[in-house]
């Protein structure tokens, strides 16, 4: 038995929640934000060719070792190639760790265990410098996703959670005159205020920017997490063994129950975009929170095909109320199913082509809302006046309270899930 998932349904669905400002909506988005920009050598955006305005694990690794010099670099690159397949920039940092607690003065690639920590805190600068790089001057998908979340008039606040240390957020909201809160009060040295993260007192055009994992410009001072120092303080939660037991302190444990908080209220739905689903520390609140609140939803665009996407899709099969979107196909209410389309209704061409065709030319069209550009400008059409008239006028169908429910479809019968 074959099952087919028809992608029209789903996103016409997706597109009222979105266009509608009703509904209590938070993202998740993780490293593979930022790949989807390309910038050539200055910076600037460029829509073929350049390089990743980020790195994927594999770059940042080999970039954050090969900035090192010396004793360390020598040392980095001895662990690296005794790792082997599993080496990248987690299980380096994860053996440097080991090293530096278990040494003492003994030495392993002639470094003892001030020396690892050495290594450690530098490689640590390195991945600073490397995630540091500005938003593109050109509109993109960062000041695109922030003209939808400021163009509607919301009754609750659009909620962002991010695991990247860069500050893309921040420079979008603030390029884009938009109000936002991040945890962090106060004018001279702005300091990190728990009591204000766990309540719900400004009003909901203060768009919430939730940094998981920290940030450039955050620095311990005191017994306080403070912002604004510069890019070139990292107080982050780094890519090692040691994660889960920081994300206990402040000021994660107040940002990570936030996010328990934000899936545990009633008609909540949290969109992620560029995230595996390989932090165990943030898939254990999902899980949780997601067992516990039926009416909670959380729908995963991933960019690869369902085949590569096991961890997400792993959840998704025991939480029905978690869908993972792929390339290829979707796991929607605990079945796994593959995208085939529909006959669609008058005018609904230029909506498909949103979230629906080739990812370069001549080559086959899937399924294209893994791709945080596309996602982000999904979501800034989802508002176009003419597209949702057109929707409305040619599918009376399409449920307009704000909900997704398992049952709506479009009114073209032929536009729903197919099941032989």
């Amino acid at each position: 038995m074959n099952t087919f998932h028809n992608p029209d349904r789903f996103m016409s669905d997706l597109r009222q929640v979105l266009s509608q400002g009703r509904k209590r909506v938070g993202l998740l988005v993780g490293a593979g934000a930022p790949m989807s920009l390309r910038v050539d050598g200055s910076g600037s955006l460029v829509t073929e060719g350049g390089q990743p305005l980020m790195p994927g694990v594999e770059d940042l690794t080999s970039q954050s070792i090969n900035a090192l010099e010396g004793k360390h670099k020598k040392a980095a690159e001895a662990i690296r190639e005794e790792l082997g397949a599993n080496a990248n920039i987690e299980t380096i940092l994860t053996r440097i760790r080991l090293l530096q607690q278990a040494l003492g003065p003994a030495k392993v690639h002639e470094l003892d265990s001030d020396g690892y920590r050495a290594l450690g805190s530098e490689i640590c600068k390195k991945i600073g410098e490397v995630v540091g790089a500005e938003l593109p001057k050109e509109r993109n998908p960062y000041t695109e996703l922030i003209s939808w979340i400021s163009g509607t008039l919301r009754t609750h606040a659009v909620e962002i959670f991010t695991t990247n240390y860069d500050l893309l957020f921040e420079e979008a909201f603030e390029r884009s005159h938009a109000s936002y809160f991040d945890g962090f009060t106060g004018g001279h040295i702005p300091f990190f205020d728990p009591v204000s993260v766990a309540s719900d007192d400004l009003p909901p055009r203060w768009s919430r920017l939730w940094k998981l994992h920290g940030s450039l410009g955050w620095a311990l001072e005191g017994n306080s997490v403070v912002r604004g120092r510069g890019r070139d303080a990292t107080q982050l939660v780094y890519p090692d063994h040691l994660k889960y037991e920081l994300t206990q302190k402040q000021p994660y444990s107040s940002l990570f129950e936030r996010l328990r908080q934000f899936l545990l209220t009633p008609d909540s739905i949290l969109l992620t975009s560029g995230f595996s689903f390989r932090d165990a520390h943030i898939c254990a609140v999902l899980d949780e929170a997601l067992a516990m609140n039926a009416n909670a939803s959380v729908v995963a665009f991933q960019y690869m095909p369902l085949a590569s996407e096991e961890p997400s899709c792993k959840m998704a099969y025991e939480r029905p109320n978690l869908s993972v979107y792929a390339a290829d196909g979707a796991v929607i209410g605990g079945v796994k199913g593959t995208w085939r389309l529909g006959d669609p209704p008058k005018n609904w061409e230029e909506i498909r082509a949103t979230f629906w065709g080739p990812r370069s030319p001549g080559t086959p069209s899937l399924f294209l809302l893994g791709d945080f550009a596309h996602f982000t400008r999904f979501c800034a059409l989802a508002q176009a006046t003419d597209m949702n008239a057109q929707t409305a006028q040619d599918s009376p169908g399409t449920p307009t309270s704000g909900e997704i429910p398992s049952t709506a479809t479009v009114a073209d019968p032929k536009i729903s899930e197919a099941t032989l």
